[in-house]
């Protein structure tokens, strides 16, 4: 008679709730790596590059439409080859704890180099260094939460982490414009990105891998995994795809916010208006997330959630387009944000519920994550003509809700989740 041994903890689906201490503290992690990436997107690398830009051939917006979406790049590969890392790794610490420390570590000392760059070689490369390192930590952060949380419980905890992420650009906007300057508010971020992951890997102890557990190395197994067939696995592909246009739309919104502020609505402080706007799309989305993630938990269906959100958000988008005012822009944030807010926990509930494999677990949310980070590359490509030469911003902000709507309607291909 041959006894079957249990599945490792690592591996095991989990089934009891996690409290709420380890919640806020994941939580925490995330919103602190959510602070040193959105202080340089919302005003530190938008101050560099207009700085930078007389002289260099380049107006400011295609700078920092290049930047940032070289950036985007390397972020496109560094999640879910982190992912795919902290998978296999057997360290007495965790699977995704030392992944956790190096990344927020090594995010702090790339924000540093990025504060000290003076031209726009160095303003690129740090960058890159930023989005390789925080991705390292956020593949991590998010891998536990599969590991850990049941099905059940993923709508609240997904909600959790929405609010840390906008409580995250919120901090990093703030940090970055109060701070005194671009070295500065570079430091500020620096400062917290590490402190935040800080109660989380102090506190609660990781699962471990056994060796025995990990697959034998082959290179070509490793690179092969990274590619998800649509065909095998058509709910992933549906809901990659969703989460890729919505993502694609809110980018479309954000990248040029400051300028938009400054060149089109002629604000007198796009600086502050930049960090109110953040504000209040903050509170409605802080108002939404993680009701709305507990809700979908309790009726135990993701779907209509994330299409209606979607919906929503199409709708405040386009009155960018159509009502071009400061209470305009502020209406249209704070709309934004109660779409944004169920959209966040429910959309990451979902994709948790789609994945394949527990053994592939931060790989494979790795690469539904490259969802958010392509939307980056895609963006300024996209973006930078249609301002420049085909209609401004108010084509822009049009096109945007077109492609959020669109993603929003096809939610509705995902078949295996309610």
């Amino acid at each position: 008679m041959t006894t079957t041994r249990p599945a490792p903890g690592a591996l095991a689906e989990p089934v009891d709730r996690m409290g709420r201490g380890w919640t806020a503290a994941l939580a925490l992690a995330n919103g602190a790596i959510w602070v040193g990436w959105y202080g340089p997107l919302q005003i530190l690398l938008a101050s560099q590059a207009e700085d930078f830009a007389p002289g260099s051939g380049m107006s400011k917006e295609t700078m920092l439409a290049w930047v940032t979406g070289v950036g985007a790049v390397v972020s496109l590969a560094a999640n879910p080859l982190f992912g795919a890392l902290s998978d296999r790794t057997t360290s007495r610490h965790g699977r995704r704890t030392p992944w956790i420390v190096a990344g927020a570590a090594g995010g702090a000392l790339s924000l540093l180099l990025l504060g000290a760059a003076d031209g726009v070689w160095w303003m690129a490369l740090g960058w890159c260094l930023v989005q390789l390192t925080l991705n390292a930590a956020f593949a991590a952060v998010t891998a536990a939460v599969p590991d850990r949380v049941p099905r059940l419980q993923r709508g609240s905890v997904g909600g959790w982490l929405g609010a840390a992420q906008i409580l995250g650009v919120v901090g990093g906007t703030g940090l970055a414009t109060v701070a005194g300057g671009v070295g500065a508010g570079y430091a500020a971020c620096a400062v917290f990105t590490v402190l935040g992951v800080l109660p989380y890997v102090g506190r609660y102890k990781d699962l471990r891998l056994g060796p025995q557990d990990r697959p034998a190395w082959s290179w070509r197994t490793f690179l092969s995994g990274f590619w998800l067939s649509p065909r095998r696995y058509p709910d992933l592909g549906w809901a990659w795809l969703t989460r890729f246009l919505m993502n694609l739309s809110n980018a479309l919104v954000l990248l040029y916010l400051l300028y938009y502020l400054r060149d089109q609505l002629n604000h007198t402080d796009p600086d502050e208006g930049v960090l109110i706007l953040t504000a209040v799309n903050g509170v409605t989305l802080l108002a939404t997330v993680v009701v709305g993630g507990i809700w979908s938990d309790r009726v135990g269906r993701r779907k209509p959630f994330v299409i209606w959100s979607g919906v929503l958000m199409a709708v405040a988008t386009a009155g960018l387009a159509a009502w071009q005012t400061w209470p305009g822009a502020i209406v249209a944030a704070a709309v934004l944000g109660v779409g944004f807010g169920v959209f966040t926990s429910v959309d990451f509930a979902l994709m948790t519920d789609v994945l394949p494999k527990a053994l592939d677990r931060g790989k494979d949310l790795g690469v539904i994550n490259v969802a958010n980070a392509l939307p980056q590359v895609a963006a300024p490509a996209l973006a930078a003509p249609i301002v420049a030469h085909l209609g401004g911003y108010r084509v822009l902000y049009l096109v945007a809700a077109v492609i959020g709507l669109a993603g929003a309607v096809l939610v509705g291909r995902i078949r295996g989740v309610e």
